[in-house]
């Protein structure tokens, strides 16, 4: 009878460290959806619901990437557009938008900066944009043109008293076109327009850097 007693207290002191997990147990692993509901990439860089940003190929016959832009193409020269040429463009690219800007040259409230160039509704069919583009609101392809001095191309012009700034050109694939004027606006108000009706419709994404100063 002792005996049976003793076997059951023994029982019962060993029950809950069973039922007790190990501290080092791994835990449930977290949901693999990301946030906001969107699915995994496709091959073709889009994602499921809104879609992912692909990134494509920008390049110049002017100068190469993080290379020295020659003065042809800037304020010290004949400030004429350089040839680009990009690929890698998604399935669905309605238009292109091209930014070029200098980050280096803060301008306003200091979170703003030069807009060189700005062109929009480049066609989807397009796979660059030829050297010297004439000056004027709107281009023959039907894309337009703006920048922070006026319808056409501003060449770099960083001083020589400093170092050489970033010139960065920026292409986007858009899967609509924009439905912003080519006047009627200032130039910063104009970017600011264009840069507004891109959210959400970036679809794809190239850039290109040069270096100038005078």
């Amino acid at each position: 009878m002792t005996r049976a007693i003793l076997a059951l207290a023994l029982l019962a002191a060993a029950a809950p460290m069973q039922r007790q997990p190990p501290t080092s147990a791994p835990q449930p692993a977290p949901s693999a959806q990301p946030p906001g509901g969107r699915g995994p990439s496709t091959s073709s860089g889009r994602a499921g619901g809104r879609g992912g940003v692909q990134v494509m190929t920008l390049t110049s016959s002017a100068f190469t990437d993080g290379g020295s832009i020659p003065a042809k193409y800037t304020q010290a020269g004949g400030e004429i557009s350089p040839s680009l040429a990009w690929s890698g463009a998604p399935d669905g690219t309605a238009s292109f938008v091209l930014i070029v800007h200098d980050p280096d040259a803060a301008i306003g409230n200091g979170t703003d900066d030069i807009l060189q160039w700005l062109v929009w509704n480049i066609p989807a069919s397009a796979r660059g944009l030829p050297e010297r583009i004439p000056h004027g609101p709107d281009l023959r392809d039907g894309a337009h043109q703006i920048s922070a001095t006026g319808p056409f191309y501003r060449g770099p012009g960083a001083p020589a008293g400093g170092p050489a700034h970033h010139y960065t050109f920026e292409l986007f694939a858009l899967d609509t076109a924009i439905d912003v004027p080519a006047v009627g606006q200032s130039p910063a108000q104009t970017r600011a327009a264009v840069v507004a009706a891109m959210a959400g419709h970036v679809r794809g994404k190239g850039v290109l850097v040069g270096f100038f100063k005078r």
